[in-house]
């Protein structure tokens, strides 16, 4: 029996991935309004009725895919966290990079972003969604900063209010890039991020 519930499951997963993908696909292609729910269907190659079954509302399903965009950004930062050397400002120096070059400096994931930041002061859903995926970033950020700032011998006490700045340093940067991909190359971005991030926290990291 247990194989069979596996199965179903991961069949019921991939379908809501697929439904998912749609939904991202058409915001990317024509803004949140293109995304209805026979658009959706249609892209996804199943019946209007069978999105019912995964989400109670289109409302759902462009936040749950909103969800996938930000949740997917993060986990590209952190990919190769656990490959660093054991060294915290190496490994800051690493998430900055990380964070300022493809995939995560993508064109269509700046347009994703910006199409659906038009949602969250009107949408509960995704306001709710918008800042889960907000501050998970910025927990990893603090934290990569607070453990930095331990081995300078400084103060963490300020470490949050360092990351909300450093976030909204990334996030400029990342905008940018993605908006004009052929006036930021990847290497002095990341170049000009981790000279801004070592004057702010006042110490030297390596360069990538």
């Amino acid at each position: 029996m247990t194989p069979r519930r596996t199965f179903v499951r991961a069949g019921e997963e991939h379908r809501r991935a697929a439904l998912i993908e749609a939904t991202l696909d058409l915001i990317a292609e024509g803004g949140p309004q293109a995304a209805t729910v026979r658009a959706i269907a249609l892209r996804a190659g199943v019946t209007p009725g069978l999105i019912r079954h995964y989400f109670a509302t289109k409302e759902e399903l462009v936040a749950a895919a909103h969800e996938r965009l930000m949740t997917g950004l993060t986990e590209a930062s952190c990919a190769r966290l656990d490959e660093m050397p054991d060294n915290p400002l190496a490994r800051l120096s690493g998430f900055i990079a990380a964070s300022l070059s493809p995939p995560v400096t993508d064109p269509r994931s700046v347009a994703l972003w910006a199409a659906s930041m038009q949602l969250v002061p009107r949408d509960a859903a995704m306001r709710a969604v918008h800042e889960r995926t907000y501050l998970a970033f910025r927990d990893r950020l603090e934290a990569l900063i607070a453990d930095v700032l331990d081995a300078s011998g400084q103060s963490r006490t300020d470490a949050q209010h360092l990351a909300i700045a450093g976030n909204a340093l990334l996030d400029g940067l990342w905008l940018e890039a993605g908006a004009l991909p052929d006036q930021f190359e990847a290497a002095p971005l990341v170049a000009l991020a981790i000279s801004a991030f070592e004057r702010l926290l006042n110490v030297e990291l390596p360069k990538v």
